[in-house]
């Protein structure tokens, strides 16, 4: 007779521990990442010297988004268009886990956390139903953490928390949710007011956490990964917003020129019935009826000299330029002109720091995504897929030739036989994506067909016809 073993109810020692150390760096990092979230959003608090900013425009709210169109210019040049195996077989089951799981649309997302926190993960598991592909999903930093191991590079234990996420276990909106992941289970834990409670466990038996790190500028003493939107981003961000408002101000000041009268009497600014008139009415008077003094002499009138922002505008165009400097944008990205504009090529060269970084980003990205796949391919079939079959991720092009510079590239190593014509590299190279190629691999599949039965039925017709018969004439007989 053998005892069944029962799941625990609650955590163990050990799975507490590490739930509230890894909730522990969760909470800590919150603040942080909060803070990169407002200068992407625009939502930053410009800190006030108080020196040309009055008290009744402490209010006065200037938005500069330069930090969200350095990170977005970066995003959109990483497109994820498809998996495939590096050994040229047939991926039909690559494509249909990524699109159950609608995987090329998360990724840009998952690529915009990670380029504006610094760091996006990615969470496998198995599906609603047994006959279901594999779970795949993007997680945000601000709801996931982990703990890694630097020296075999995998992390040793995950956690999610949500708040009214509860739901598929029936749970109330108020109510906490953590999922904790572990090498051979993942637990599903909800806060009460005795402690945590579990309301179910998966026992996967993978050996290793099914939760991937997508770090952006990573180094050998900082794994965790650093945000697009650096100091040096912020702080010129916030001259520039300050900047602005000295304009909102000096609008408000000095939009209106000041006028000034000289040796006028007071009843110059009244009205018919002695009242004094308001600074507003005397202001917009346009005609001023002044009378002679005594002596005979007539008022001054005069106006003072109308500010002028120019110096101000000039001083946010260098702040551009630091910026673009900063992000590695060209400087017409964030509205700074010149004189003289650039020419096409002179527009591409300024790209070059930009298309590098997104080369970058793409060859990390890269290794995350096929992990990814690979833990995915896993789940399904219970067993990993061999290491020896690689798994490829196709991009498009971060750069951005005219489509006559990629498809002269392209004929020139056809004609050079370097590339057979009708592979599927020239098509990469043309600059045609993933389901274009399809189509046209498609479409050649199709001619081949129609080519072949035109042959067979010529050659079907030929035998058909009767053969002529020579005479005994021209048989030379």
């Amino acid at each position: 007779m053998t005892i069944p073993t029962l799941p625990l109810l609650s955590l163990s020692e050990d799975e507490l521990s590490i739930l509230t150390m890894l909730r522990s760096d969760l909470l800590d990092q919150r603040f942080k990442l909060e803070l990169f979230d407002a200068y992407f959003n625009g939502e930053q608090i410009v800190r006030d010297l108080g020196i040309s900013i009055p008290p009744q425009l402490k209010g006065l709210h200037t938005v500069i988004g330069w930090p969200r169109i350095g990170v977005e210019a970066l995003e959109q040049r990483l497109d994820l268009e498809a998996f495939r195996w590096a050994d040229g077989a047939d991926s039909s089951d690559l494509l249909e886990i990524a699109e159950a799981n609608d995987w090329f649309d998360e990724a840009s997302l998952g690529h915009l956390d990670a380029l504006t926190y610094g760091r996006e993960y990615m969470a496998v598991g198995a599906g609603e139903g047994s006959d279901e592909p594999p779970l795949v999903t993007f997680e945000s930093p601000m709801d996931m953490t982990l703990a890694w191991d630097a020296r075999l590079r995998l992390s040793t234990s995950a956690l999610r928390e949500c708040q009214g996420g509860g739901y598929a276990f029936g749970l109330s909106p108020e109510q906490r949710l953590v999922t904790l992941y572990l090498p051979m289970q993942t637990v599903y834990a909800v806060e009460t007011d005795s402690g945590w409670e579990v309301i179910d466990r998966d026992l996967h038996n993978l050996g290793m956490v099914p939760v991937l790190r997508m770090a952006n500028r990573q180094r050998t003493a900082d794994r965790i990964g650093r945000s697009e939107i650096t100091p040096e981003v912020m702080s010129i961000t916030d001259a520039a917003c300050r900047r602005l408002m000295g304009i909102e101000v000096a609008a408000e000041f000095f939009g209106a020129p000041q006028r000034y009268i000289l040796g006028a009497s007071e009843s110059a600014f009244q009205d018919a019935e002695g009242n004094t008139k308001s600074a507003w009415d005397t202001y917009i008077g346009r005609v001023l009826a002044l009378e002679r003094d005594e002596d005979g002499a007539v008022p001054t009138v005069g106006a003072f000299t109308a500010h002028d922002p120019s110096g101000q505008t000039k001083i946010i165009d260098l702040y551009a330029r630091i910026m673009a400097t900063q992000l590695g944008l060209p400087p017409h990205m964030l509205g700074y002109t010149s004189d003289n504009p650039a020419s096409a090529d002179a527009i591409r060269s300024s790209e070059g720091m930009l298309v590098k970084k997104a080369e970058r980003r793409i060859r990390r990205f890269s290794a995350t995504h096929r992990e990814a796949m690979r833990l995915a391919l896993w789940v399904r079939d219970g067993e990993p897929p061999e290491k020896s079959r690689r798994i490829e991720t196709v991009w498009r092009n971060p750069a951005t030739p005219t489509i006559a510079a990629q498809t002269d590239a392209a004929v020139k190593m056809v004609q050079a036989g370097i590339l057979p014509a009708d592979g599927d590299v020239v098509l990469e190279m043309a600059g045609l994506t993933e389901d274009q190629r399809q189509r046209v691999a498609a479409e050649r599949r199709r001619a081949r067909g129609a080519d072949l039965v035109r042959q067979l039925t010529s050659l079907s017709a030929a035998d058909d016809q009767p053969q002529p018969v020579e005479s005994d004439a021209a048989a030379g007989v």
